[in-house]
């Protein structure tokens, strides 16, 4: 098993030389076919029927691993985190594609989330179709501020994509009239969800480390094509699923 250090280096150079199509992660997985674009990407959390006990899927299915390079098993694990990373300050950048937004917004400092920071958060996660702002529980920006802190300091510093928020329960009626699985009562109603994406880390080892923070439920969407997949990321029950 390779170590972490070399893991990492090997992967890095792998993508600069254009043997991987997304640094660190291999080919991103397959099995699910190209459903939707961006924009339908978004409405998508399905993960809350009640049989999604049976549908979780085995972590050997989630992480991709490069033939020859199999990372330690900790390397994108949040429980490896120590108290040190939990203290300093949060710095949160995104990237809205349906509107071209982007922040850096410094929300938390000496234990205390800042207000105003908070707001212009809630405001770039907001419905962007119904075009309203609701409040977003702050456990949620603690996952996505630590998911991007985390794979930061192997390198990986793209904003963070927000392809969903929040949602008007108009709005998610009519992606469901749309055929898009999105479930009746979604958190992201309750300002309790996100679809996220980050630019050159696959579905498989994003939705990966999101689960490891062990704050709610995770679903992996799986898509061909250069954007690749995204994550269903939530505070409600911790579960997970493949959509």
């Amino acid at each position: 098993m390779a170590s972490r250090r070399e893991f990492l280096h090997q992967g890095l150079c792998l993508s600069t030389l254009g043997a991987f199509s997304v640094p660190l992660t291999g080919c991103a997985a397959t099995s699910a076919a190209s459903k939707a674009s961006t924009a339908t990407a978004a409405g998508t959390d399905a993960g809350r029927s009640a049989n999604v006990a049976s549908r979780t899927p085995d972590r050997t299915h989630i992480l991709a691993e490069p033939a020859g390079m199999a990372p330690p098993p900790d390397i994108f694990d949040a429980q490896a985190l120590d108290l040190e990373f939990w203290l300093k300050p949060r710095t949160l950048s995104v990237i809205r594609p349906q509107s071209g937004e982007k922040a850096k917004v410094l929300y938390w400092r000496d234990g205390e989330v800042i207000d105003s920071a908070y707001q212009e958060l809630c405001h770039i996660l907001r419905d962007v179709n119904g075009k309203e702002t609701a409040p977003i529980d702050p456990k949620l920006f603690e996952t996505l501020w630590g998911t991007q802190a985390f794979v930061a300091r192997y390198g990986i510093e793209q904003p963070l994509e927000i392809l969903s928020g929040y949602r008007t329960a108009k709005s998610n009626a009519r992606l469901i009239e749309q055929g898009v699985p999105a479930a009746r009562q979604s958190l992201h109603i309750e300002g309790k969800a996100a679809d996220i994406r980050i630019a050159n880390l696959n579905a498989e080892v994003l939705g990966g480390l999101v689960r490891s923070f062990r704050q709610g439920g995770v679903g992996f969407y799986y898509r061909a094509g250069a954007n690749g997949g995204w994550i269903h990321a939530d505070t409600g029950l911790k579960r997970s699923w493949k959509g």
